[in-house]
């Protein structure tokens, strides 16, 4: 809302509708399986729009504090009832959370990749552009192809 008012547009909040609102409407709209699960690397509105639509999700915030531990024999177990990967802006993005997204792709049968935008940079300061959720985005296209 503060950027559109910002931007002298007048436009209310129920008129406003973000990206994570959008994934989850694309998983609800295509019948995502009510027994599956979709992984997030993303904040906590990503996981909320999911839950209001009904859709377990795992990840996001949860999993900003793991660390692999990358010693002989060490393997990073997904989810297999894992069947889409939501990509959204994320402060806390770390390697758990990529190899986590990319074992889910490549070795879940039929698991969606979406990614909630695709912006090079975005301006959470009034200082600097910052990466946008393109480089999240990219970081899981770059491993999986």
């Amino acid at each position: 809302m503060k950027k559109f008012t910002s931007l002298g547009l007048n436009v209310k909040p129920e008129e406003v509708f973000s990206s994570s609102f959008a994934a989850a409407g694309y998983l609800e709209q295509s019948d995502f399986p009510k027994d599956k699960k979709v992984y997030v690397i993303g904040e906590v509105g990503i996981i909320e729009e999911l839950e209001m639509a009904g859709i377990q999700a795992i990840g996001g915030p949860a999993d900003s504090d793991k660390k692999v531990e990358l010693k002989p024999g060490e393997k990073l177990l997904q989810d297999k009832d894992v069947k889409a990967v939501v990509v959204g802006f994320d402060r806390n993005v770390n390697y758990h959370k990529i190899q986590m997204a990319t074992l889910c792709i490549r070795e879940n049968d039929d698991c969606e990749f979406i990614a909630t935008n695709l912006d090079a940079v975005t301006h959470l300061t009034d200082a600097q552009e910052w990466a946008g959720n393109g480089a999240m985005a990219g970081a899981i296209k770059g491993c999986t192809g």
